[in-house]
């Protein structure tokens, strides 16, 4: 699998605009979180497709936040979004390489 991308306030923008994109969201102290992304690791894809992880405790996400307002009901993490260029396709909370592969295998 390609590395994680990590998203800030400066390459989000750019990074959701990809033709297809899995952003995953979590914090700092998210045990669940730090699983999840060695889980990743064994990913193997088809096409290309950018994978970014998005930390809410990292400064400068304001904008980002404010855009997409429903991070703040966000209440179990890791959350998974899949964007097909700019547009929020899926979301859910939680891990697991098998239901990740089901939901991208409607877009790609």
């Amino acid at each position: 699998m390609s590395d994680l991308q990590k998203i800030t306030g400066d390459n989000w923008e750019g990074f959701l605009h990809a033709k297809t994109a899995i952003l995953i969201i979590e914090r700092n102290d998210c045990q669940a979180c730090l699983s999840w992304s060695k889980e990743l690791e064994s990913l193997t894809l088809k096409a290309p497709i950018n994978i970014g992880k998005l930390n809410l405790d990292d400064i400068g996400l304001g904008r980002f936040k404010i855009e997409h307002n429903w991070v703040s009901d966000i209440d179990v993490l890791p959350f998974n979004t899949i964007f097909v260029e700019g547009e929020m396709k899926e979301h859910w909370a939680g891990g697991g390489l098998e239901r990740l592969q089901n939901r991208l295998n409607r877009y790609v």
